[in-house]
């Protein structure tokens, strides 16, 4: 979208902000950001600039790991309008790894990389080699968890998160 995606705003907060309490909400301990700055949250630095997701994923997993963590969920920070609600399915379903089908995010994992993954693998190929277990998932709920790769997209998830919120705060009569 030619502009660092963590800092856009969102309904007046950045999208890093929106995912890490996303994450909090939905239970994670441990939240770590990954790229090449911290936005003011414990980070993992990329190994290598502009090399895609998985080099974060990478990054975040050594960091997660030595934290203790036996589970991550990766995150995409351009797809700020996820709701709890879209992530439960996949934190409560059994197997090992977990993602919907036809998104590589968000994506559930254990806290260990598969073996020979690279940073620059593209994330299905990552949700792949970790054995996900594809998901269903709504309509509405697919394009918050696809996130925006455009203004046009952007547009739309802030149109209807916009509804989504006012709908939540209006007063019940």
């Amino acid at each position: 979208m030619g502009s660092d995606k963590a800092a856009l705003l969102w309904d007046g907060r950045r999208a890093v902000d929106r995912v890490v309490d996303l994450a909090r909400a939905v239970g994670a301990g441990v939240v770590v950001t990954a790229g090449f700055q911290s936005y003011g949250y414990p980070f993992a630095c990329d190994a290598q600039a502009f090399g895609g997701p998985v080099g974060g994923v990478l990054a975040g997993l050594q960091v997660l790991a030595a934290s203790g963590c036996a589970r991550i969920l990766v995150l995409a920070v351009d797809a700020p309008t996820i709701l709890a609600a879209d992530l439960l399915p996949l934190l409560a379903f059994p197997a090992t790894a977990a993602a919907y089908e036809g998104l590589p995010a968000p994506l559930v994992m254990a806290a260990v990389a598969p073996e020979g993954a690279q940073a620059d693998w593209p994330l299905f190929r990552l949700a792949d080699a970790v054995g996900a277990q594809r998901l269903a998932c709504s309509e509405p709920a697919r394009a918050r968890l696809r996130g925006a790769n455009s203004p046009a997209e952007r547009d739309s998830l802030l149109a209807g998160f916009t509804a989504t919120k006012m709908e939540t705060e209006s007063p019940r009569g």
